[in-house]
């Protein structure tokens, strides 16, 4: 099973894994989250996030969601990437990360695939 780390700006990861339970109906296990505050050091940001990759990766490999790109939250996720162990998409939304957790028992190149469609899709204008 891929784990999956939501790092992001203040308590959005949080939220996000709150609603993401609600709406797949149980506690995903494999699941954390990084909050990172204005106060926060990068370097001991990342240190902590090194240190739930390892609790989170079983063998299958670790997908990192965060939110803004080329945002700190984001800056610390791309020090994670080992390609094909640990990988990083940027943008979270809650349609991505369920999306993310329903496909998670495939490969990890897939979990990528399936949340960053997930993210896309569910993005639209309804216009009534």
């Amino acid at each position: 099973m891929i784990g999956i780390l939501v790092l992001t700006h203040e308590d959005l990861g949080d939220h996000l894994i709150r609603c993401a339970t609600h709406v797949v109906g149980a506690e995903p296990p494999q699941l954390m989250h990084l909050s990172v505050f204005p106060q926060d050091d990068p370097d001991e940001m990342l240190s902590n996030a090194q240190a739930l990759i390892k609790q989170l990766d079983s063998g299958d490999g670790v997908l990192v969601l965060s939110d803004i790109c080329g945002a700190t939250p984001c800056n610390i996720a791309s020090r994670l990437v080992q390609p094909g162990k640990v990988e990083c998409v940027a943008g979270v939304n809650l349609p991505m990360l369920v999306r993310a957790l329903t496909y998670r028992n495939e490969p990890l190149s897939v979990v990528i695939e399936k949340g960053l469609s997930g993210g896309q899709d569910g993005v639209v204008h309804i216009n009534g």
